[in-house]
């Protein structure tokens, strides 16, 4: 039997990708307060090390992808035991959370629960597009955002509407990028009888969807920063998502002549290009803060 981690098992770690979530992670800590740089350091540790890996690796056992997933062009022939590593990365981030506190530990096993249910055969959340897509928007926006921000503040009592607020601005940002992860891979998904959001919307509809839902994050992110007293912040925001947007309309545009345009490449090209520019903005927030 091959090693626990092999070449194939860590690459279906998708370390990379888990990386591509850390503009909210920034975001949270840029605008706490009182920040507990241990707490910070731990909670960097369980999220984007332990957490989301884990997530990436129940994902690629249950759906034993034969076509192109997110960075991974060609994915390895999964090895049993690829299950085992996930599930000793879940409880190892269960484990460190106790450190942060219990609160902590309850945020780290729902994500960890929903993480299964996502993709395990017996309950598949995958397979429902609404549900599917209000469980990513949630929990990979807003929820990480809410339990980071209080994890590393080292506060665990009250909610601050405001919290909520940037939250839900970062739900908008993972949520206008989910269905263009998707429009590449109806076919492989509709062969295991997944019906993604994606799949439910047509190829230009998940461009139209995506498009109003990052608008709404826009408006969202103005209103934040207003109530904030610096709206700077917003035009900054405004000003380096421009190649976002440029990408987002020129691929659109090419969508809308050729379907076949819906391609890996351009998913990836597009998912870096946004991740890119929100972790830099993000991390000039977290500096300008300091």
């Amino acid at each position: 039997m091959k090693s626990v981690f092999s070449k194939s098992n860590l690459l279906h770690l998708r370390l990379p990708f888990s990386l591509l979530l850390l503009p909210v992670y920034v975001f949270a800590i840029s605008q706490t307060i009182n920040l507990n740089i241990f707490n910070a350091v731990l909670v960097f540790i369980i999220w984007h090390l332990l957490v989301y890996p884990a997530s990436n690796a129940y994902n690629s056992y249950f759906d034993k992808d034969e076509g192109s997933i997110a960075l991974l062009k060609n994915p390895p022939q999964i090895q049993r035991n690829l299950y085992h590593l996930a599930v000793t990365l879940e409880w190892l981030g269960v484990a460190l959370a106790a450190i942060v506190g219990w609160h902590f530990v309850l945020c780290v096993l729902l994500y960890n629960a929903l993480s299964k249910a996502y993709s395990h055969p017996k309950i598949r959340l995958k397979k429902y597009p609404i549900i599917s897509f209000l469980v990513v928007f949630v929990f990979q926006g807003w929820f990480i955002y809410v339990a980071t921000y209080y994890a590393v503040g080292n506060i665990f009592t009250g909610f601050n509407a405001v919290v909520g607020l940037a939250g839900l601005v970062c739900s908008c940002l993972i949520g206008a990028s989910y269905p263009l992860t998707q429009v590449y891979q109806h076919a492989e998904d509709g062969k295991r009888g997944d019906k993604t959001l994606s799949i439910l919307l047509g190829i230009k509809g998940s461009f139209l969807f995506s498009g109003a839902i990052f608008l709404l994050g826009f408006g969202l992110m103005f209103l934040y920063w207003q109530q904030a007293q610096q709206v700077v912040n917003f035009y900054v925001f405004a000003t380096i998502t421009l190649p976002v947007l440029g990408f987002f309309v020129w691929w659109f545009l090419q969508i809308l002549k050729d379907e076949t345009a819906a391609s890996y490449s351009n998913m990836m090209r597009m998912t870096l290009i946004s991740a890119s520019v929100l972790l830099l903005y993000f991390l000039w927030v977290l500096v300008m803060g300091c």
